[in-house]
Protein backbone atom coordinates (compact mmCIF):
# COMPACT_ATOMS: atom_id res chain seq x y z
CA UNK A 1 0.00 0.00 0.00
CA UNK A 2 1.20 3.32 -1.10
CA UNK A 3 1.21 5.99 1.58
CA UNK A 4 -0.24 9.16 0.57
CA UNK A 5 2.16 12.42 1.12
CA UNK A 6 0.65 14.39 4.34
CA UNK A 7 3.11 16.97 4.39
CA UNK A 8 1.58 21.15 5.38
CA UNK A 9 4.21 23.48 3.80
CA UNK A 10 5.07 26.34 6.09
CA UNK A 11 4.34 29.69 3.78
CA UNK A 12 4.68 32.36 6.28
CA UNK A 13 5.70 32.26 9.72
CA UNK A 14 4.99 34.74 12.67
CA UNK A 15 6.12 35.33 16.45
CA UNK A 16 3.55 36.44 18.57
CA UNK A 17 4.72 35.74 21.75
CA UNK A 18 8.43 35.80 22.98
CA UNK A 19 8.89 34.74 26.38
CA UNK A 20 11.49 33.91 28.89
CA UNK A 21 10.61 29.85 28.59
CA UNK A 22 7.93 29.74 25.65
CA UNK A 23 7.48 31.34 22.29
CA UNK A 24 4.05 31.49 20.38
CA UNK A 25 4.19 31.35 16.24
CA UNK A 26 1.41 31.83 14.32
CA UNK A 27 1.98 30.39 10.73
CA UNK A 28 0.47 29.59 7.51
CA UNK A 29 0.70 26.51 5.56
CA UNK A 30 -0.24 24.50 2.31
CA UNK A 31 -2.02 21.69 2.89
CA UNK A 32 -1.67 18.37 1.13
CA UNK A 33 -4.52 19.03 -1.61
CA UNK A 34 -3.31 23.01 -1.94
CA UNK A 35 -5.48 24.76 0.41
CA UNK A 36 -4.48 27.07 2.72
CA UNK A 37 -4.54 26.78 6.85
CA UNK A 38 -3.26 28.66 9.87
CA UNK A 39 -1.90 26.67 12.20
CA UNK A 40 -0.85 27.89 15.82
CA UNK A 41 1.92 26.36 17.95
CA UNK A 42 3.54 26.60 21.00
CA UNK A 43 7.66 26.22 21.03
CA UNK A 44 9.19 24.54 23.92
CA UNK A 45 12.84 23.73 24.90
CA UNK A 46 12.17 20.54 25.79
CA UNK A 47 12.43 18.98 29.25
CA UNK A 48 13.81 15.98 31.06
CA UNK A 49 12.20 13.70 33.36
CA UNK A 50 13.75 11.50 36.03
CA UNK A 51 12.50 8.09 36.96
CA UNK A 52 14.61 7.62 40.20
CA UNK A 53 14.65 4.52 42.01
CA UNK A 54 16.26 4.24 45.74
CA UNK A 55 15.91 1.00 45.56
CA UNK A 56 13.22 -1.72 43.58
CA UNK A 57 10.16 -0.65 45.67
CA UNK A 58 10.81 2.83 45.95
CA UNK A 59 11.10 6.02 43.67
CA UNK A 60 11.64 9.70 44.51
CA UNK A 61 8.29 11.93 43.96
CA UNK A 62 7.60 15.67 44.14
CA UNK A 63 4.87 17.71 45.54
CA UNK A 64 4.71 21.14 43.68
CA UNK A 65 2.20 23.65 43.24
CA UNK A 66 1.87 24.86 39.58
CA UNK A 67 0.33 28.20 39.24
CA UNK A 68 -1.40 27.67 35.62
CA UNK A 69 -3.86 25.33 37.68
CA UNK A 70 -3.84 26.84 41.09
CA UNK A 71 -3.27 23.88 42.91
CA UNK A 72 -0.33 21.55 43.86
CA UNK A 73 0.16 18.27 41.96
CA UNK A 74 2.86 15.02 42.70
CA UNK A 75 5.29 14.68 39.75
CA UNK A 76 8.23 12.83 39.18
CA UNK A 77 11.40 15.19 39.00
CA UNK A 78 11.59 16.90 36.01
CA UNK A 79 13.54 20.11 34.42
CA UNK A 80 13.82 22.08 31.15
CA UNK A 81 16.67 21.77 29.00
CA UNK A 82 18.76 24.99 28.58
CA UNK A 83 19.73 25.57 25.68
CA UNK A 84 22.98 23.64 23.97
CA UNK A 85 23.07 21.47 27.27
CA UNK A 86 22.83 17.52 26.66
CA UNK A 87 19.87 16.06 28.15
CA UNK A 88 21.20 13.62 30.12
CA UNK A 89 23.71 16.01 31.86
CA UNK A 90 20.19 18.70 32.56
CA UNK A 91 18.33 15.70 34.00
CA UNK A 92 21.87 15.29 36.88
CA UNK A 93 21.58 18.26 37.32
CA UNK A 94 17.98 18.49 37.87
CA UNK A 95 17.77 15.45 39.90
CA UNK A 96 20.71 17.00 41.91
CA UNK A 97 18.91 20.51 42.60
CA UNK A 98 15.55 19.65 43.19
CA UNK A 99 15.90 16.51 45.29
CA UNK A 100 19.55 16.49 46.95
CA UNK A 101 20.08 12.83 44.86
CA UNK A 102 22.68 12.05 42.60
CA UNK A 103 22.61 8.89 40.87
CA UNK A 104 25.60 6.67 39.49
CA UNK A 105 23.65 4.84 36.84
CA UNK A 106 21.58 6.58 34.38
CA UNK A 107 19.55 4.73 31.58
CA UNK A 108 17.87 6.40 28.91
CA UNK A 109 14.31 5.44 28.49
CA UNK A 110 12.03 7.21 26.11
CA UNK A 111 11.29 10.72 24.43
CA UNK A 112 7.57 11.70 24.37
CA UNK A 113 6.58 14.55 22.31
CA UNK A 114 2.84 15.57 24.99
CA UNK A 115 1.20 18.32 23.04
CA UNK A 116 1.71 17.34 19.24
CA UNK A 117 -1.53 19.16 18.23
CA UNK A 118 -0.08 22.61 19.47
CA UNK A 119 3.41 22.78 20.77
CA UNK A 120 7.29 20.81 19.63
CA UNK A 121 7.26 20.39 23.55
CA UNK A 122 9.74 16.66 23.69
CA UNK A 123 10.05 15.32 27.17
CA UNK A 124 13.27 12.83 27.67
CA UNK A 125 12.77 10.29 30.31
CA UNK A 126 15.48 8.72 32.47
CA UNK A 127 15.88 6.11 34.73
CA UNK A 128 18.40 6.78 37.78
CA UNK A 129 19.62 4.39 40.05
CA UNK A 130 22.23 3.76 42.72
CA UNK A 131 21.34 7.33 44.73
CA UNK A 132 23.16 9.02 47.03
CA UNK A 133 21.95 11.99 48.81
CA UNK A 134 24.09 14.84 48.93
CA UNK A 135 21.50 18.09 49.58
CA UNK A 136 19.28 20.07 47.44
CA UNK A 137 20.37 23.35 46.28
CA UNK A 138 16.79 24.86 44.54
CA UNK A 139 16.98 27.19 41.85
CA UNK A 140 15.63 31.11 42.85
CA UNK A 141 11.50 31.59 43.04
CA UNK A 142 11.91 27.06 43.21
CA UNK A 143 9.28 25.54 45.84
CA UNK A 144 8.93 21.75 45.99
CA UNK A 145 9.00 19.08 48.25
CA UNK A 146 10.32 15.58 47.68
CA UNK A 147 8.68 12.27 48.59
CA UNK A 148 9.98 8.78 48.77
CA UNK A 149 7.18 6.59 47.93
CA UNK A 150 6.62 2.69 47.14
CA UNK A 151 5.76 2.40 43.40
CA UNK A 152 2.44 0.64 44.09
CA UNK A 153 1.30 3.41 46.46
CA UNK A 154 2.52 5.92 43.30
CA UNK A 155 0.53 4.03 40.35
CA UNK A 156 -2.46 3.76 42.86
CA UNK A 157 -2.65 7.59 43.29
CA UNK A 158 -2.57 7.60 39.62
CA UNK A 159 -5.50 5.28 39.39
CA UNK A 160 -7.72 7.72 42.20
CA UNK A 161 -6.82 10.65 40.68
CA UNK A 162 -4.43 11.89 43.08
CA UNK A 163 -1.36 12.01 40.28
CA UNK A 164 -2.72 13.44 36.97
CA UNK A 165 0.60 15.43 35.85
CA UNK A 166 1.08 13.66 32.04
CA UNK A 167 4.56 13.14 32.30
CA UNK A 168 4.18 12.40 35.64
CA UNK A 169 1.41 9.17 35.07
CA UNK A 170 3.18 7.75 31.87
CA UNK A 171 6.35 7.65 33.33
CA UNK A 172 4.97 6.25 36.27
CA UNK A 173 3.93 3.42 34.00
CA UNK A 174 7.07 3.17 32.17
CA UNK A 175 8.56 2.92 35.78
CA UNK A 176 6.27 -0.31 36.42
CA UNK A 177 6.99 -2.06 33.36
CA UNK A 178 11.00 -1.59 33.55
CA UNK A 179 10.53 -2.86 37.87
CA UNK A 180 8.35 -5.97 36.33
CA UNK A 181 11.59 -6.94 33.53
CA UNK A 182 8.84 -6.33 31.23
CA UNK A 183 10.73 -3.55 29.11
CA UNK A 184 14.38 -3.78 29.24
CA UNK A 185 16.62 -0.98 28.27
CA UNK A 186 19.75 -0.30 26.83
CA UNK A 187 23.07 -0.54 29.15
CA UNK A 188 23.00 2.09 31.63
CA UNK A 189 25.83 4.64 31.74
CA UNK A 190 28.06 5.20 35.19
CA UNK A 191 28.53 8.73 36.72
Amino acid sequence: MTKSDLTEKRLRSRSVFDGKLLRVKVDEVQLPDGAKATREYVMHPGAVVMIAFLDERRLLLERQFRYPLGREFYELPAGKISPGEDPLRTAERELKEETGYRAKSWSYVSTVHPCIGYSDERLIYYLARDLTFEGERLDDGEFLETLVVELGEALEWVRLGRITDGKSVAGLFWAEKIARGEWPLPDSVSR
